[in-house]
């Protein structure tokens, strides 16, 4: 087969080939230039992002006929012999197959001797965590006083199964994963070297589906280019990757905005019919809601990203027509609905559960009902599209009574009765009763709750709070809600119920008949709210 790989053909011989781990580069070649290397190097990471890479530069850097240096010539002996993989004092070995402590042994009695025909023997193991602790434990005395000439390099995927006294004795670098704008150029630099036509779009979606992997991006590249008949095709990419077509996840979202279930479960089916996985669409659904996100709170980190004008001007009518809560709610629903698509009936049940579970806790503005068949007043605001603009100030304006219109219910400050009353379920309601009220001034309401239970603080469960306190005051209220520790909250909770009970006392005719006739006064540190509570 005279067919090269691309992870192969493509594979990094020099620091300056490398894409991506600067860190590591940069810390390398000041050791090698100056000559203050250390004897043992421990490379972490996942899959891909170019541990054994690494370590055939370091050793070729170490063993080139030039000398020790941080450029080794690529054309000497011993720098194609490890390039080809058989150089004699370069030994690679995986730790999965060679695990034993006997295997171990047998490896350090030969590290003992000197190179054969390089300046250093070069021990490279990889998936070192598979060994056996009494391998580990053979090595120790190794690692730590070897010999000059010898240079261990450790790789793994796994660290926290490498012993700590292991750890200890080894310089530890953490290969990063690639960003997928990174992997895409260098896919494309590939491409165009190797004289072969591709679109942007399907680099992008390559680079997605590596994960940030240089070595899985090339053969998914190495894929696409058979699958694509030699051009690699957006649509190509699609398709053999299975991913979904944008234009669904835009219909999806834009059927959310208007509030209009029809149109959402009619992208559900016609995904269905082309049998698009669900868990995947999902999994892109939130991927693009993390885009909306983005441009709504720094909408420059988006345009100056890989993504393609049309594309960000597409995901900016989605930032104007949701809140930004809204797109927080959402992006939740879509990574739990992915959670829970193995317990769904089936994958459609579960993925269109997901986007009901949507609508059903849309938020609404204060005074607006949800109505399922018209827009939330929210979605339908500046820069919505035209249709759901119109389809909102078409609806019915008596769906609900204007809040000002409804009869204010007066608060007292008992804030434990009103909790109960409220009509509110669910975690909201749990926040009501878990919380202690802190200030309420008519217009804004101060709430505090235990850090033990600072879940309940989230926004959406606010917001229905929030809601429920307009039903119930009918006038709009300004929620905030702090979380303290438990010893605060029990020190906000005395301070309210003296407060109370100080009001009490003071507006009791009995008690304020008494100050009048015997021009007394109150002392207000006199007053036990825990006494009258037992006396009531």
């Amino acid at each position: 087969m005279s067919y090269q790989v691309l992870a192969r053909k493509w594979r990094p011989r020099s620091f300056d080939t490398l894409v991506g781990q600067e860190h590591v580069v940069k810390a390398l070649t000041h050791a090698l230039e100056t000559g203050r290397l250390h004897h043992a190097y421990l490379f972490t990471g996942t899959r891909g992002v170019g541990k054994t890479t690494i370590s055939r530069i370091l050793a070729k850097s170490l063993n080139c006929e030039t000398g020790v240096t941080a450029t080794p010539c690529g054309v000497c002996t011993a720098c194609t012999e490890i390039d080809a993989g058989r150089y004699v004092d370069y030994i690679e070995m995986d730790a999965a197959s060679y695990r034993g402590v006997d295997e171990m042994v047998d490896l350090l009695e030969r590290a003992a001797y000197a190179p054969s025909a390089g300046r250093y023997k070069v021990y490279m193991i990889d998936e070192v965590h598979q060994l056996s602790n009494h391998a580990f434990n053979a090595m120790l005395k190794t690692l730590e006083e070897p010999p000059a000439h010898i240079l261990f390099i450790l790789a793994t995927t796994d660290p926290q199964k490498v012993p700590v006294t292991v750890l200890s004795r080894c310089l530890q670098f953490n290969l990063k994963q690639l960003p997928a704008p990174q992997i895409a150029g260098q896919l494309e630099r590939i491409l165009k070297a190797e004289e072969i036509k591709a679109e942007e779009g399907g680099l992008r979606l390559i680079a997605q589906a590596a994960h940030g992997s240089m070595r899985d991006a090339q053969s998914l590249l190495d894929q696409a280019i058979a699958y694509s008949g030699g051009e690699v095709s957006e649509k190509a990419v699609r398709a053999m990757l299975g991913s979904i077509d944008d234009s669904f996840l835009y219909a999806i979202l834009d059927g959310l905005a208007a509030g209009d279930a029809k149109a959402m479960l009619a992208v559900a089916d016609d995904m269905e019919t082309r049998s698009i996985a669900f868990d995947g669409a999902l999994q892109e659904l939130a991927s693009l809601l993390h885009q909306v996100a983005l441009y709504q709170t720094a909408p420059e980190a988006l345009s100056g990203s890989s993504r393609p004008a049309a594309d960000v001007a597409r995901i900016a009518v989605l930032a104007a027509a949701f809140g930004a809560e809204d797109v927080q709610l959402y992006y939740q629903i879509a990574i739990h609905g992915r959670q829970d698509m193995p317990l769904a009936p089936d994958e459609y049940a579960g993925f269109t559960m997901a986007l009901l579970r949507m609508l059903a806790f849309r938020p609404v503005e204060p005074g607006v009902a949800r109505n399922s068949s018209a827009p939330s007043a929210r979605s339908a605001g500046a820069g919505a599209p035209p249709a759901r603009a119109a389809a909102a100030s078409a609806a019915p304006a008596a769906t609900a009574a204007p809040a000002a219109a409804r009869p204010k219910v007066q608060f007292d400050g008992d804030w434990p009765a009103l909790a109960q009353k409220l009509n509110v379920g669910g975690m909201a309601q749990q926040l009501a009763r878990q919380s202690e009220l802190k200030r309420f001034d008519g217009n804004t309401m101060e709430l505090t709750i235990a850090s033990t239970v600072k879940h309940l603080a989230e926004k959406s469960y606010q917001e229905k709070l929030r809601a429920a306190l307009l039903d119930h005051l009918g006038t709009p209220v300004r929620l905030s809600v702090t979380v303290v520790e438990a010893a605060a909250t029990a020190e906000v909770k005395a301070d309210t119920a003296q407060e109370r009970a100080v009001k009490a006392i003071n507006q009791d005719g009995f008690v304020r008949e008494l100050l009048e006739q015997f021009d007394a006064t109150i002392v207000e540190t006199s007053i036990n709210p825990e006494q009258k509570r037992s006396e009531a």
